[in-house]
């Protein structure tokens, strides 16, 4: 799963499989801004669940 660039921000998402958790790192112009947290179930998280984390923050925060 790569990055996800929106309005100048850009998503990374890493996980765990071990551990069944991730995280969405945002950042701004190369700045760490915030870190979203998730949880799984499976060898890794569905491009969707992280899709609608990604657009539920940027709704959020009017991004």
């Amino acid at each position: 799963m790569g990055a996800i660039d929106r309005n100048g921000y850009r998503f990374e998402p890493e996980f765990s499989v071990i551990n069944q958790k991730g995280a969405i790192h945002v950042s701004k112009n190369g700045k760490f801004v915030e870190e979203i947290k998730f949880e799984f179930h499976g060898e890794f998280p569905e491009l969707n669940k992280i899709e609608e984390l990604v657009d539920t923050y940027c709704e959020e925060h009017n991004i």
